[in-house]
């Protein structure tokens, strides 16, 4: 508890103190974890990045290596609301589509000579980006990357369409014109706004051919990748085996990839940890007591950690009760989450410090702490806001009642979840339950919880992880008002025209220092809004096999499998 906490708010949280021991305690001894806690280094610095970066002469040609997979991908179209939300797919399809730009590790843009000669600002007002094209860069259909790509890109994402199930409209909706430069492999994209992380547009660029209809775009990437340009191809994919492989694509134009297969097995992370230890997968994370317990003195083992934009939070419904935002704000007072972070953190050996912003990490520039009273535990604050919202005590122990009705929610996991999530989601219950809001943990098929609940927005209470919601500009669609039946990526549907108008406006700022501002107002009224408590930005830790170069914690930059490989 904090040390600033009343005497008489202490008397009242005593069952909750115990619960949330108890729940400590279960994480530090249960699921073969450090039986203890361990020293912590400090969260990686912006710049960081640890994925044994070797030149290629330094590598051997040939070999497999082998990745654990968090679910199938069904969905292929990262455009298509559920490719674009699931960072495995993202990811992915930048390895088998071209991908104009790459991130370093202290998150600046450079521009991948495979795809481009060069791409840069050529007017301002106007905005208008012009785009030299590699000449030797084709479709898998013989196709050269044309103006037509981008065209399509444009018109199927901007959102004027409602045909197209789009992912994120960020950006394109801002684009007024594309078309063709000075000689086919030129192209001029014309904004009617400014936007300032143009760079992050086109990546992946997804053919025109393959896009070419709404059902194409919605249905034609089920199961399937129609054409690619990129290092690798896909080999198998096997949904029975739940095996996928890639290789590398002999029409590929640039440096010949240094492997000869990459396998992804699709594996719960507990699963995950004994594939590891029986040599079966060449990399597990290690961020849980339980999993670095286990990984962290295996044989020929590297434990490598960097901080990716990666966050953990518990994000609320905005259907029944929690349509009212005092009782989403109530939920929020009622947690203390320096006492659910430590759950989290147990056992771990690098720290998890408290997020106060939704939009942009502590590793970035322009971070604050915005969450001012809305995350800061005050029991007495969460019972009064549920006063007033007119939900009347019912008695210790008992949910509060409504027009009859019990103050009763439900937080769906996935029956993957680890230990140490589940230890903070009873803990949290608990939190709740001293508040007089009664929470029951369903578990459901980790490949339902995005696909069945998250996604259509079908839970009171859910965490999850947003990854990757970098440059800060694609944080819109997390936050963003639904438009139909289209909720971008943010699945409890909460949202406000001011926010969006925020949001929108810090985009189109190119000052760095101003966007901030911007983003951080925004962010402010998110913490108002009860839409998420941000607990912790998640440090990527993992075990990889020793030799494995140019892999494992890339902190704000992007992966390259073409580089990677085993050392000489």
């Amino acid at each position: 508890m904090d040390a600033s906490t009343s005497a008489r708010r202490l008397g009242r949280a005593a069952a909750l103190a115990v619960a949330v021991a108890l729940a400590v305690t279960a994480c530090t001894s249960g699921g073969g974890g450090s039986g203890g806690d361990v020293a912590k280094s400090e969260p990686p610095r912006q710049d960081s990045q640890d994925i044994n970066a070797k030149p290629l002469d330094q590598i051997k040609d040939g070999g497999e290596v082998r990745f654990a997979l968090d679910q199938w991908i069904t969905q292929w179209n990262p455009l298509q609301v559920d490719g674009g939300s699931y960072t495995d797919t993202v990811n992915l399809i930048r390895t088998v589509e071209p991908s104009l730009f790459g991130t370093d590790a202290s998150g600046t843009f450079q521009p991948n000579p495979d795809y481009l000669v060069e791409a840069k600002v050529t007017s301002t007002s106007p905005q208008v980006i012009t785009y030299k094209l590699n000449p030797k860069a084709k479709w898998s259909d013989g196709k050269p990357l044309s103006y037509l790509d981008f065209k399509a890109d444009w018109q199927s994402s901007n959102g004027k369409d409602p045909a197209y199930n789009i992912a994120d409209p960020s950006g394109y909706e801002l684009i007024s014109a594309v078309e063709q430069g000075a000689d086919p492999t030129e192209v001029k994209v014309t904004f009617a706004q400014p936007y300032a992380d143009w760079q992050n547009l086109f990546r992946p660029l997804i053919p025109a051919a393959g896009i070419a209809t709404p059902d194409d775009f919605n249905k034609g990437w089920v199961e399937k990748i129609p054409i690619t340009a990129g290092p690798f191809r896909i080999g198998t994919a096997d949904k029975t085996a739940q095996t996928l492989s890639l290789v590398p694509d002999p029409a590929w134009w640039g440096t010949k990839p240094k492997l000869d297969k990459i396998t992804f097995r699709v594996m719960d992370k507990s699963a995950s940890i004994q594939a590891y230890l029986n040599n079966e997968i060449d990399l597990a994370s290690a961020g849980t007591a339980a999993a670095y317990g286990q990984l962290k003195n295996a044989k020929d083992t590297a434990i490598r950690a960097a901080s990716p934009w990666d966050e953990v939070h518990i994000s609320f419904g905005g259907n029944g009760a929690l349509a009212d935002q005092k009782v989403r704000q109530a939920l929020g007072r009622a947690l203390d989450r320096s006492a659910l972070i430590k759950i989290a953190n147990n056992g771990v050996p690098v720290e998890f410090k408290p997020l106060g912003n939704h939009i942009i990490m502590p590793n970035q520039t322009g971070y604050q702490d915005n969450s001012g009273d809305w995350a800061k535990f005050d029991l007495a604050a969460a019972k009064k806001l549920l006063d007033d919202a007119g939900w009347k005590e019912a008695g210790s122990g008992q949910p509060r009642t409504k027009d009859g009705q019990p103050l009763e929610l439900h937080w769906v996991l996935s029956d993957g979840t680890q230990q140490a999530q589940l230890d903070l989601a009873t803990a949290a219950a608990a939190m709740w339950q001293a508040a007089g809001v009664k929470v029951d943990l369903d578990k459901v098929a980790a490949n339902d919880f995005f696909a069945k609940y998250v996604t259509p927005g079908k839970f009171d209470v859910a965490s999850w992880r947003n990854t990757d919601s970098f440059p800060n500009s694609k944080s819109l669609a997390n936050f963003r008002l639904p438009v139909g039946d289209n909720s971008f990526q943010n699945p409890s549907r909460l949202g406000s025209q001011e926010i969006d108008d925020l949001l929108k406006k810090a985009a189109g700022t190119v000052d760095p220092a101003d966007a901030a501002k911007l983003y951080n107002q925004a962010d402010a009224k998110i913490w108002e809004l009860g839409h998420t408590v941000e607990l912790y930005q998640r440090p990527v830790v993992v075990a990889v096999r020793k030799g494995l170069a140019n892999y494992g914690a890339f902190g704000l930059g992007s992966e390259d499998y073409s580089k990677v490989g085993w050392e000489k």
